[in-house]
C-alpha cells in the first residue's frame, strides 16, 4: 500500500509540475512571438537585454512554483515547517540534494521523482532560452541584402 500511496502521488505531482511548465512556456512563447512580430530587427541593445531577462524571470518564476507545489505536498504529509518543507523541495528540484532533511520512508520514492522533473523542466526552459537567443543572434547576424529577400 505505500508503494501505491507513492506513486499516485508521485504521477499527480509530476502532472501538475508539467502543466505549470507547460502552461507558462506556453504563455512566454506567445509572448515572445508577439515580440518578434514589433520587428525585433529594429530594437536596441537594451530591449534585446530586457527580453532576455524578462523571459529568464519567468522561466525563473515557473521553476519557484512547481519547487511550492512539491513544497506544499511536503508540508501537509512529510515534514513538520514550512522552510523545511521549500528547502528540501527547492534543494530535490536542483538536484543538490544536501542531505540534511530526508523523507519519512514511506515517501522517500518522491525525492528522486521532484529530482527527475526539476532536471526535465529546467531543460525545457533552457531549451526556450536558447530559442529565444538563436532568433536574437539570427536577427543580428543578417545581411541588409539578406533583410529584404
Amino acid at each position: 500500500m505505500d508503494f501505491l500511496s507513492q506513486a499516485l502521488a508521485a504521477i499527480i505531482l509530476s502532472t501538475l509540475t508539467l502543466a505549470i511548465e507547460s502552461a507558462g512556456m506556453a504563455v512566454l512563447i506567445h509572448w515572445v512571438r508577439a515580440y518578434f512580430a514589433r520587428g525585433i530587427k529594429t530594437q536596441s541593445f537594451w530591449h534585446t537585454a530586457v527580453l532576455m531577462t524578462r523571459f529568464t524571470s519567468m522561466a525563473i518564476l515557473l521553476h519557484l512554483l512547481q519547487i511550492l507545489l512539491w513544497a506544499a505536498f511536503y508540508r501537509l504529509r512529510c515534514l513538520k515547517s514550512w522552510e523545511s518543507s521549500f528547502y528540501f523541495s527547492a534543494a530535490t528540484y536542483s538536484t543538490v540534494g544536501y542531505g540534511d532533511i530526508v523523507l519519512p520512508p514511506v515517501w522517500r520514492l518522491l525525492g528522486p521523482v521532484e529530482a527527475i522533473m526539476g532536471v526535465l523542466m529546467c531543460g525545457i526552459s533552457v531549451s526556450a532560452l536558447f530559442a529565444v537567443a538563436t532568433r536574437l543572434i539570427g536577427n543580428e547576424v543578417q545581411s541588409p541584402a539578406d533583410k529584404v529577400a
